[in-house]
């Protein structure tokens, strides 16, 4: 198993452990302290846990060596261990709304004071875990992980919410009792938006979508200061979990036997591992090389 996906494990190991621990400290708090915010805060934390493993899972699996069932690896378990994460957010979100307008209609006692100060324990701790997990996934550049930390984060903001939504409620007294539920319907709102913000990137690499020209013209620069070559005419990249696999047409003298041609592509495609470790596979194509002027008269006839 990589060094990276080692930390992405540990991110999630770590976040199973504080967000059980966090669930049942708001569930209790909710309950005894009669805050709707606090609960629908429970609730996020235990979907928290299993987008934890989730991530886990995805992970360990993507990680796995090509075989003869999946030649081309494991890697899309990774971005669909993110799409999964981001569509838990998403439907959390809408349970969360549907319950705050239902005790919105419905009257009830203002929150306890004492609630105030666990919302501030556990912003304190879900953000400290937020930008700890965001770190790493942006070091080993999995979405998986991003996603998890995105996920933390929503909690961060759901219990923000609810520490605005029943101060209001207790400063105002009689006849602002649902400022609390208002806040969870807000944290709804802020959870649906990082739901949908997470699953954009997770489906583009399910879909074999290009990377950015950081990772495309890295490999077009390096294929191209090959000895030998003369000109790249096609390139294609897709990301496979934290990894790449490059599809690559390089030009070289018409002339060149075929065993030297086949050297030469070997070559193209240890330049290209070795400067970057994070390319998992090269298929190199060998093409004779055509001039532009002489390909380009070949178009127009």
């Amino acid at each position: 198993m990589s060094d990276s996906a080692r930390r992405g494990i540990q991110s999630a190991q770590f976040g199973i452990l504080a967000n059980t621990s966090l669930a049942v400290v708001k569930l209790l708090a909710g309950l005894l302290g009669n805050s709707y915010a606090l609960i629908a805060d429970a609730v996020e934390s235990t979907a928290d846990i299993f987008s934890s493993l989730i991530v886990w899972g995805g992970l360990s699996l993507s990680v796995r060596d090509p075989n003869e069932q999946y030649p081309f690896g494991y890697g899309k378990a990774e971005p669909l261990a993110a799409t999964v994460v981001s569509l838990m957010l998403i439907a959390a979100s809408v349970g969360i709304a549907v319950e705050a307008i239902a005790e919105i209609r419905v009257p009830h006692h203002s929150p306890a004071p004492w609630t105030l100060g666990v919302l501030v324990l556990v912003v304190v701790a879900k953000m400290l875990l937020s930008r700890r997990v965001g770190a790493v996934g942006s070091e080993i550049e999995s979405i998986a992980v991003q996603a998890d930390a995105w996920h933390h984060m929503s909690d961060a903001l759901t219990s923000a919410a609810a520490f605005i939504g029943i101060s209001i409620a207790l400063v105002g007294g009689p006849g602002w009792e649902s400022a609390d539920d208002w806040a969870a319907l807000a944290a709804a709102g802020i959870i649906f938006v990082n739901g949908v913000r997470i699953l954009r990137p997770a489906l583009e690499d399910l879909m074999d979508r290009m990377p950015g020209p950081d990772v495309v013209e890295s490999v077009r620069r390096i294929a191209a200061g090959v000895a030998g070559v003369l000109a790249i005419e096609k390139l294609a990249v897709r990301r496979t979990g934290m990894l790449y696999r490059v599809s690559i047409h390089v030009q070289a003298e018409a002339t060149l036997p075929l065993h030297d041609a086949h050297v030469l592509g070997g070559k193209v495609k240890s330049a290209i591992r070795a400067a970057m470790p994070k390319v998992q596979d090269v298929l190199v194509h060998m093409e004779p090389y055509e001039p532009p002027a002489r390909t380009a008269s070949r178009r127009e006839a």
